[in-house]
């Protein structure tokens, strides 16, 4: 199972459209995890040409993309036998009393790349396809792959 995961893509704010090169990072994915601050519907319905897609709702996101019905303020997922939640800022995931994390966390929000393991756990945070840093510019993707159980991600430069 591959996964293709993005996040902070700010269209149209930011930039006008998907970097050229996620179609080519994200060719064969069976899924595509957005990890929110999406602000157009129509970023889902792109995606949703390469593989079928989820999206956390995030901090800035529209009225129109916060009532689409793939976008969740958190996605628990089951996904090749591993949990997986989606979600825009992971960081307050750290403060849920009394809930079990599961194995992949992936949140985005900060607009810097991460793939970091955390004891039993994968955190993934793709950074900002097209405003890294706050620049409007090609930014980085991430892909998760899971092989009977065994978990890899890695950070893709867009440009």
């Amino acid at each position: 199972m591959l996964i293709g995961i993005l996040s902070d893509t700010h269209i149209p704010d930011a930039v006008m459209g998907l970097p050229p090169r996620l179609a080519d990072v994200f060719r064969g994915v069976d899924l595509i995890l957005h990890a929110g601050d999406i602000f157009a519907v129509s970023v889902l319905d792109e995606l949703e040409r390469l593989a079928p897609v989820l999206a956390a709702r995030g901090d800035s996101d529209y009225l129109e993309t916060a009532l689409d019905p793939r976008v969740q303020e958190r996605h628990a997922l089951s996904v090749g036998g591993v949990s997986i939640w989606l979600c825009h800022d992971a960081l307050y995931l750290r403060h849920c009393p009394g809930e079990t994390l599961p194995e992949v966390v992936v949140g985005g929000h900060t607009h810097w790349p991460a793939v970091e393991r955390r004891g039993r756990q994968l955190w993934v945070n793709p950074g900002s396809a097209t405003y890294p840093q706050y620049r409007p510019r090609p930014g980085t993707a991430a892909l998760l792959s899971i092989d009977d159980g065994r978990l890899d991600a890695q950070i893709l430069s867009l440009a």
